[in-house]
């Protein structure tokens, strides 16, 4: 099982074995961890952002357009953000880390 690292906003890390296909989201939300996912992982708000560690950035699809105009709108957007809905856990992300951002902006649109 892919293990996954998330870093909180205060620096405490949690590391946790995820099933292949879950999705960061669904996993934050398993855990406990502070990714709200206000829209549900339809990707129309930034409440799921997550900072994606360099080293496993690459590794990930590209980002859709929808994605990157929802990410415009996220806080503490980096050049390694994502968000959390649309990142599918695989055996290649083994050992990924992600940083939760310490605020997020909840602006649902629809």
């Amino acid at each position: 099982m892919p293990k996954v690292t998330f870093i909180h906003g205060d620096g405490t890390r949690l590391k946790i074995e995820a099933s292949v296909g879950e999705t960061v989201l669904e996993l934050a939300h398993e855990y406990g961890v502070d990714l709200e996912g206000a829209c549900e992982g339809s990707m129309a708000c930034s409440t799921c952002h997550v900072i994606v560690d360099e080293g496993f950035f690459d590794l990930l699809e590209a980002p859709s357009e929808d994605e990157e105009d929802m990410l415009d709108l996220a806080f503490g957007l980096s050049l390694t953000s994502r968000l959390g809905c649309q990142i599918v856990i695989t055996d290649v992300l083994d050992g990924i880390v992600l940083r939760v951002p310490a605020g997020s902006r909840n602006a649902l649109l629809g």
